[in-house]
């Protein structure tokens, strides 16, 4: 009952929030930028859908490599739960639901949780070194050819990424040894409470705990530890590609390079990390704004944020909870 509770809330203020959005994003010319989505080609939207449901499916594909090595876990089932992973993720402050449900639905299929907590954060590492390797080469990228001003939003972008990569070398180092993870949770509890005053010592010691193990395993199991990271950034290339193909489905002739989309996309997708509403909501709407707005002008950047936002967050959500009732559903 606390699920459907906390789902029903969380969802009245996506829907505030998305109201809020959309008046700002239409205010200047509202007419104008729905004439230019009633009129886009759909094949090129489709197009732009398909590369995200690859790329919802590739992280359900890496779930079913982690888990199939030792459990009987069917590729079907393992899409089908990082669907519902990606509602309960949509629908979260800083996307914090899907990983404890996807522990949940592994151990209705008999997995323990021990185990199931394992795997996910199995998964978790394999996503956050593809994350950091994709946003070093998006920082590269710009710091050579200069495709973006030096405004200041991309200054502390820049910040918060080196400070991501510094905390995932930390962790990854710490993971090595049992004495240096103990160490590093009891150091980082202390500032982590303050944020979250709920949270006990053994909880958080927990979390690092089921971290060092995860990574001790994979450590055993190179060949997937490569082939995991390598089909996350496979998965995160596909997703950065949607706004490209959003673009020409709304027939615009401005030229919009493939790398450009590339590296505005994982910027835009840093600031979204940061977000705490449930999809990032308003801050990942301003940052593709900002972005994708250096190289177009902001009637059709506003066209391509709805598109692009309903295509890789509310459709995305909507599968999640059809497949999420119809689960509810069976289990009844």
């Amino acid at each position: 009952m606390t699920i459907v509770n906390n789902i029903k809330k969380n969802t009245i203020l996506l829907v505030i929030i998305t109201m809020i959005v959309l008046y700002f994003v239409l205010k200047d010319d509202a007419q104008g930028i729905i004439d230019t989505i009633k009129n886009m080609d759909v094949k090129y939207i489709l197009l732009a859908f398909c590369c995200y449901l690859t790329s919802v499916t590739l992280k359900g594909y890496i779930n079913y490599k982690i888990v199939n090595d030792k459990e009987k876990f069917s590729k079907t089932e393992a899409i089908r739960q990082n669907f519902i992973a990606q509602f309960f993720n949509g629908i979260t402050p800083f996307q914090t639901g899907g990983e404890p449900m996807a522990i949940y639905m592994l151990r209705e299929q008999g997995i323990p949780v021990s185990k199931a907590t394992n795997y996910m954060v199995q998964s978790f590492i394999f996503y956050q070194i593809a994350l950091v390797i994709c946003g070093i080469i998006a920082v590269g990228y710009n710091s050579i050819f200069h495709i973006f001003p030096k405004v200041e939003l991309l200054q502390k972008l820049v910040l918060l990424g080196f400070a991501i990569n510094t905390i995932v070398v930390i962790l990854l180092l710490a993971s090595y040894s049992k004495q240096a993870t103990t160490k590093l949770s009891k150091v980082t509890y202390k500032f982590v409470k303050k944020i979250k005053k709920n949270l006990t010592e053994e909880e958080w010691l927990q979390k690092f705990e089921d971290y060092h193990n995860g990574f001790q395993e994979l450590k055993q199991r190179k060949k997937l530890f490569v082939g995991g990271i390598s089909l996350n950034m496979i998965s995160l290339i596909c997703l950065y590609i949607v706004p490209f193909f959003v673009l020409k489905g709304l027939q615009n002739t401005e030229t919009l390079t493939i790398m450009e989309t590339l590296v505005s996309s994982a910027y835009v997708y840093l600031i979204g990390a940061f977000v705490p509403i449930p999809g990032a909501s308003g801050g990942i709407e301003y940052g593709f704004t900002q972005f994708f707005g250096n190289f177009l002008e902001g009637s059709i950047v506003s066209a391509m944020v709805i598109v692009w936002r309903f295509l890789t967050y509310y459709l995305g959500i909507m599968i999640g909870a059809i497949l999420f009732n119809i689960r509810e559903r069976v289990r009844k």
